[in-house]
């Protein structure tokens, strides 16, 4: 499928957006691996997560869907899943395929998991090495490092391991494997990525200590059953709030969002370029901030982003790129060499697609530069397969004078399966065609 886009005037209204995809990832795990009932409230319903629930559910665990959004699991603890009766196929899942992993390192079955094309390029040595530090026996193809994961299960012991890149699904999938392991395991980042399991492990009376960069678990400790709501995803909204900042005569207010501070690095930054963004009605949910965003029309400034910050948004670097394009200045991103392992080469796919819309950017090794304030046209794009890419190309293509056709745009319902419907019910001009 593919999108069409014309240029829009102005986005006003109040909407909210899907629930958040990594909370949606964790409490079917967790729900599942725990002791009771979980109810679960704000489910995201997309490809990925709905991978997620028909893995949980290939392995024994019985899942009772209410709604689309709402979901009662009944767990079966930590020991109690079941042999999966075929292979295990996660999709484009990356966020099941490294986290999923270490609850069945510890199980007494065995397991295989694959995926599509795109998840099998994707490095999983980064969880296959610290699980056989453990003790686990498991491989992969192309010296371990891609899908598909074969997975014999058997006892697990605590570790201390520091990952070499900063990521939260080596973290979870460590974390999750040390609620089966004997002993304590440990895990130290050098920068701090977001910490969605950790919350979820402390609201569900998990055994667990934080100590800056340091996450600790005891093994043996099992998650009680809770009722979980989820939180708007912060990575959905910030579409809305960049096409907001730069569309003239915009006032938009997205409601019921998470601001978890390991996710908005993009708030912080659009602040510092000079967003009119407010954050309204602040409040803890179920161990995780919410609040109301507010944002208007504003004018931005280039900024350079490097080092730690990175890690707070690395997800949000392609519509990051789209809001530089109308900064005052050059822009600056370094140190995100992550981008080239995601769904696709995103930074390769950032600079490609922007120059078809007229972008002066410049490709690095681990980052780009663009040289803003630039006048966008329209032109066909490619998604890459992406969903991030997608939705950032349409809020481009929104931008830019002519019309703009995305490639390849059904990848979208991957994180945001209603970006299309929210976009238009933000404007009364006819933006979106569908073609197939």
């Amino acid at each position: 499928m593919d999108l069409t886009i014309s240029k829009v005037s102005g986005l006003n209204g109040t909407v909210k957006v899907p629930g958040d995809k990594s909370i949606s990832h964790r409490a079917l795990m967790l729900g599942a691996i725990a002791e009771g009932e979980t109810h679960i409230l704000g489910f995201l319903p997309s490809v990925d997560c709905l991978s997620t629930l028909n893995c949980m559910i290939s392995l024994g665990v019985e899942i009772r869907r209410l709604s689309s959004t709402e979901l009662i699991i009944k767990g079966v603890g930590l020991r109690g899943l079941k042999e999966a009766k075929k292979v295990l196929d996660l999709g484009n899942s990356g966020t099941t395929m490294r986290i999923l992993p270490g609850i069945l390192a510890g199980q007494n079955f065995p397991s295989i998991l694959t995926g599509d094309d795109s998840l099998k390029k994707r490095p999983m040595d980064r969880i296959i090495k610290p699980l056989r530090l453990m003790g686990a026996d498991m491989g992969a193809g192309d010296k371990d490092r891609r899908a598909p994961i074969t997975i014999v299960g058997r006892p697990l012991k605590g570790i201390s391991y520091e990952t070499p890149v900063p990521s939260a699904q080596v973290k979870s999938c460590l974390l999750l494997a040390g609620l089966l392991a004997s002993g304590k395991t440990c895990v130290l980042e050098k920068t701090k990525s977001r910490d969605h399991t950790e919350r979820m492990l402390e609201f569900m009376d998990v055994d667990i200590e934080i100590a800056g960069k340091e996450v600790c678990v005891q093994g043996g400790s099992v998650p009680k059953g809770a009722k979980i709501e989820i939180p708007g995803d912060f990575s959905s909204a910030s579409f809305l709030i960049v096409a907001a900042v730069l569309m003239k005569h915009s006032k938009i207010i997205i409601k019921d969002v998470g601001i978890n501070p390991s996710r908005i690095g993009l708030l912080n930054i659009l602040l510092k370029m000079g967003a009119n963004i407010e954050v309204l009605n602040e409040r803890m949910i179920c161990g995780e901030p919410w609040a109301d965003i507010s944002v208007k029309s504003s004018k931005l400034k280039a900024v350079t982003i490097e080092g730690e910050l990175i890690p707070k948004l690395v997800d949000e670097l392609p519509i990051f790129a789209v809001a530089a394009t109308q900064a005052e200045g050059t822009t600056i991103v370094k140190d995100a060499k992550e981008l080239r392992v995601k769904e696709t080469d995103r930074i390769g796919a950032i600079c490609s697609e922007l120059k078809k819309l007229g972008v002066n950017i410049e490709e690095l090794e681990d980052g780009f530069v663009v040289h803003g304030s630039s006048r966008l046209k329209g032109n066909t794009c490619s998604s890459f397969g992406d969903h991030r890419m997608a939705m950032a190309l349409t809020i481009a293509g929104m931008l830019a004078e002519g019309t703009t056709t995305i490639k390849d745009s059904k990848c979208i319902e991957v994180s945001f399966p209603a970006f299309e419907y929210t976009l238009k019910s933000l404007t009364k001009e006819k933006i979106i065609d569908n073609s197939n």
